[in-house]
């Protein structure tokens, strides 16, 4: 199992290095910056991923996070003119430091009344997103003008849209190595213990209050490193992307993708961001997208556990087999 999980791993990053380097080059500009938001929406997903499949916790406010992630971003940019990357680890920081805060109910709380609660935050954050919006250079705390925005800084090494695409997708990756390295060291085991039986871990002396703060803590990190690249690529955001429904669309497309797997969150981000630009380019309304994400989750559901990540992995195997 190790040595597939390892395999799968340097499959997954081989193609990611390759993504990086080869899709500026063929992309056109609308479709560059369509890659870009995956990648970041793909960050947040894997964020809910591990948490569901590590832990068994339902997180609903991954996307909501990450607007977090971009307003301090955008807000740093335009108050302080610090570099791209200080803004982006300042911004990490703090959502991290939220995530843990939604940590403290999970200490009492899982399944569906911690569900609750997450969107219940994630709701919280979309009504301070819409009266306050986004920072676009304007003067005061808030930051909101309403005749200019300043412009938005990017990395020194990624000023093009294709360079920024690459940089992006470099930092997803790293994002998916954080989390792979979690896994395979003492968080990881902690967390499968704790999964299996909380009262076990307790009686083998994990500290399950640290893991479970840990976990939200890594999660919430995620989410702003994504929302901060999403505020970089955009230069400006608008709350109607941070709703609460985009957090459970975001996780039901978890599911769907194979919240096991890291290639689960990267489908779940194509279809999140992907699918619409292609139906917007076929000229059909991309909300129509929603129905086939309901047809995907009811079947992910029923007959396939593991998502399509995991029906891709499970055909690969049964090859290996035959030969």
């Amino acid at each position: 199992m190790a040595r597939q999980a390892n395999t799968s791993l340097v499959a997954g990053l081989s193609a990611a290095i390759l993504a990086a380097f080869g899709l500026p080059l063929v992309l056109g500009g609308q479709w560059t910056g369509i890659f870009t938001s995956t990648a970041c929406f793909a960050m947040a997903a894997m964020g809910a991923g591990f948490m569901y499949s590590r832990l068994g916790m339902v997180s609903l406010a991954q996307v909501a996070l990450m607007g977090v992630g971009g307003w301090v971003t955008l807000r740093l940019n335009h108050a302080f003119s610090l570099p791209f990357e200080t803004n982006l680890i300042l911004a990490a920081v703090v959502t991290s430091v939220l995530g843990m805060l939604l940590a403290i109910p999970a200490l009492r709380m899982r399944g569906l009344y911690l569900a609750l609660v997450t969107l219940m935050v994630a709701g919280g954050l979309e009504v301070v997103f819409t009266a306050y919006q986004f920072p676009n250079g304007g003067a005061g705390f808030w930051g909101v003008g309403t005749s200019f925005a300043a412009e938005m800084r990017r990395p020194v090494l990624a000023q093009s849209d294709g360079a920024y695409l690459t940089y992006t997708l470099l930092v997803a990756m790293l994002g998916l190595l954080l989390i792979m390295a979690h896994r395979q060291t003492a968080p990881g085991r902690a967390w499968a213990l704790i999964r299996r039986s909380e009262a076990a871990a307790i009686a083998s002396g994990t500290n399950v209050t640290f893991y479970k703060t840990w976990a939200f803590g890594l999660s919430g990190l995620l989410a702003g490193l994504g929302g901060g690249l999403l505020a970089g690529s955009l230069g400006l955001l608008d709350a109607s992307s941070f709703r609460a429904s985009e957090s459970i669309l975001l996780f039901a497309l978890v599911i769907v993708g194979g919240a096991r797997f890291w290639l689960g969150a990267v489908i779940a981000a194509v279809l999140y961001r992907v699918a619409p630009g292609l139906l917007n380019n076929w000229g059909v309304d991309a909300d129509l997208a929603l129905i086939f994400f309901g047809a995907a989750l009811l079947h992910a559901v029923t007959t396939a556990p593991d998502g399509i990540a995991g029906q891709i992995t499970g055909l690969f195997r049964r090859r290996e087999a035959k030969a």
